[in-house]
């Protein structure tokens, strides 16, 4: 990554990182969704007509909407108690049990959030 004069990035490589990880993201959800459609809707975080979109889209399409200088991937770890899962002293097997917990959790407050609405 180039520096400027003042030690920040220029946007030209800013935008060919975000490139890079939105190909690197579409790539993979497209494999997830391919392989095992009910797993990449709960991992992505999206419904059934995305997860279908992502698995037949060609090459060409995942390159040319990863061009784009927007990140097409969000963090979902927006709350505190996401973060506190994530402790030295936890074994891995027990962080992700709690953060599919965590998730799922949210899954259906936002599901009866819109049922109420």
């Amino acid at each position: 990554m180039e520096l400027d004069n003042e030690g920040a990035a220029t946007n030209g490589d800013i935008s060919k990182e975000i490139g890079d990880i939105n190909l690197a993201y579409m790539l993979l959800a497209q494999k997830l969704a391919k392989q095992d459609r009910a797993a990449a809707m709960y991992r992505l975080g999206v419904g059934r007509e995305l997860a279908d979109l992502l698995a037949n889209m060609s090459l060409t399409q995942i390159v040319k909407m990863a061009a784009s200088n927007f990140l097409l991937c969000s963090f979902r770890l927006d709350d505190h108690p996401m973060f506190a899962v994530f402790g030295e002293e936890k074994d891995t097997t027990l962080q992700q049990a709690h953060m599919s917990i965590l998730v799922s959790a949210r899954k259906i407050q936002s599901r009866e959030a819109d049922a109420m609405a």
